[in-house]
């Protein structure tokens, strides 16, 4: 199984360690795209700050993010599950899971990052801001940017089993599953469901949505399950208590869309 994820927007301190070590990142096919983007995210962050923080659409308050991404290549890097934090990142609760688990999650769990295009959680970086919905002046927006990279690397990470698509639409720009691949993948739409007036109403809310995937991937992790395909994590998430509504993809080479229903968050 490989679970595609959002990163969090914010990140935690890079704290003391030794700094990055690019060549020592997984997905070694990404490198040459990994320089470039880092290359001009150092440079656009080292000259004009204010033109930085355009680009990156940061408010005033948020200055202090230039700063750190003008000192990437110096800075303490940590492993990727240690550095994003956020409402899915709680909710998984990586540094608790389970021996067993946590081994299975450094195979299987996969982020998506404008600067890196994704990396596994014991990869080691330091706490950057630049999301994919960027648009670098000189290589253009990261969506698009990373789509061939993605497309050359992507395919034999996803191996011969489940891909469980959990990315937020703009991560999701940088790769899309094609044929065979996309025939056993599984997107993850979490919807809220409440009474109004005697009438049940869903609705997607970003709380909600982020917690109950993070949860989810917990629960499937500390489990031990390992679904084969789409119609196995359906099972496998419903002997877990969720509520689930799948749809199987009309025509082949598509991906499956999975609803999870939920009225409140369980902590």
């Amino acid at each position: 199984m490989l679970v595609l994820l959002p990163p969090s927007e914010g990140k935690a301190a890079g704290g003391s360690g030794a700094p990055l070590e690019p060549q020592e990142l997984s997905l070694p096919g990404l490198a040459q795209a990994r320089a470039a983007v880092l290359e001009e995210l150092v440079d656009l962050c080292t000259g004009d700050e204010l033109k930085a923080r355009e680009v990156l659409g940061l408010s005033e308050g948020l200055r202090g993010e230039v700063a750190k991404n003008a000192e990437l290549r110096s800075a303490a890097a940590r492993p990727a599950g240690e550095i994003y934090t956020g409402v899915l990142y709680d909710a998984l609760g990586l540094a608790g899971l389970p021996e067993t688990a946590r081994r299975t999650a450094e195979d299987a769990l996969l982020v998506f990052s404008g600067l890196w295009g994704a990396v596994r959680v014991t990869d080691r970086i330091p706490s950057y801001r630049c999301s994919m919905g960027v648009k670098l002046p000189g290589l253009g927006a990261l969506g698009a940017y990373w789509r061939a990279p993605m497309a050359e690397v992507l395919p034999a990470a996803a191996g011969d089993g489940l891909v469980l698509d959990l990315r937020s639409a703009a991560y999701a720009t940088a790769w899309k599953p094609k044929g065979e691949v996309a025939g056993r993948t599984a997107t993850v739409r979490v919807l809220h469901s409440q009474m109004v007036d005697g009438v049940e109403k869903r609705s997607v809310v970003s709380h909600f949505n982020k917690a109950t995937k993070g949860r989810l991937v917990r629960d499937l992790l500390v489990a031990g399950a390992a679904p084969g395909s789409p119609a196995e994590l359906v099972t496998a998430l419903r002997d877990l208590g969720y509520v689930v509504e799948a749809e199987a993809p009309a025509k082949a080479g598509r991906a499956w869309s999975l609803d999870v229903v939920v009225t409140q968050i369980h902590h």
